[in-house]
């Protein structure tokens, strides 16, 4: 067994401001991201401008927190709500949705699109690739803040001394570390390498993020709040993941349809 090594949220303070980790991985993963657009500024089509990529990190920076505020407020935490609204604003204390993120982030670009006039699709598969090491580092911030650990278990590298009171319990968070953040980076940063069919990267992302998700959710606990929500072994994130895996995998297998079938349209005018 492994004991949770008790890490103080708080990285920093100055004065009467406390910086915390869970923040400062927000702050990591949005710089990583612009960092990665612009190794990649080139080779799309069109070329970004380094302000280009700053403006569109913005609106979907935007749009990934009030999207996964909100999301995990509406889906996770309605009724401390209602009781006190202000939690809606504590964002440094944990609670971000990351399906509700992904809603507000996909809605931050295609305003961005809108406003540089661009094509959606075209600006949402180049952001793809750039999202999972944000949700690394996201999950990172919830180790730190001692919160959603997985179930009680007994493999070598359980952890003791958790928030949760009951027993040795998976580092959940660190799975979806691997799985969200390395994994679905790797997967989705060399298969963007050579130009894919339009929206493909955007499909293999849902597809590949749902499927990492169902996946470690048995492993970790549910929510206490709600607990199973479907068949008794059924989690919320399994739930909302469900979506995800039919569209990711519809969409993909379209695409490649679609892209094929222009392949040979084409082909067949030519001759």
């Amino acid at each position: 067994m492994i004991h949770y090594p008790h890490i103080d949220p708080v990285a920093f303070s100055v004065g009467p401001l406390a910086v915390h980790w869970y923040g400062l991985m927000y702050l990591f993963g949005f710089l990583a991201a612009w960092c990665l657009a612009y190794v990649r500024r080139a080779h799309a089509t069109p070329a970004w401008t380094t302000d280009q990529l700053s403006d569109l990190i913005f609106y979907t920076a935007i749009g990934l927190i009030v999207g996964g505020r909100l999301g995990y407020v509406l889906v996770y935490s309605w009724g401390p709500f209602l009781e006190h609204p202000s939690i809606l604003f504590k964002i440094w204390e944990g609670g971000m949705s990351f399906h509700g993120g992904m809603l507000g982030a996909a809605a931050g670009v295609f305003v961005y699109a809108r406003v540089a006039k661009r094509a959606w699709v075209n600006v949402i598969d180049f952001v793809a690739p750039l999202v999972p090491i944000g949700l690394g580092a996201g999950r990172l911030g919830n180790f730190i803040n001692n919160e959603l650990w997985g179930r009680v278990t007994h493999v070598p590298w359980a952890m003791v001394g958790t928030s949760y009171s009951s027993g040795p319990r998976h580092p959940s968070q660190l799975y979806e570390f691997c799985l969200e953040g390395v994994c679905l980076f790797l997967i989705l940063w060399f298969y963007t390498r050579k130009p894919k069919p339009s929206f493909a990267p955007s499909a293999l992302f849902l597809l590949s993020y749902g499927l990492m998700r169902f996946s470690v959710e048995f492993f970790r606990q549910p929510d206490p709040q709600l607990g199973f929500v479907a068949f008794g072994w059924m989690t919320m994130g399994q739930l909302l993941s469900i979506p995800m895996v039919l569209a990711g995998g519809i969409a993909l297998i379209w695409t490649y349809r679609r892209n094929a079938q222009g392949a040979s349209a084409w082909s067949s005018k030519s001759s």
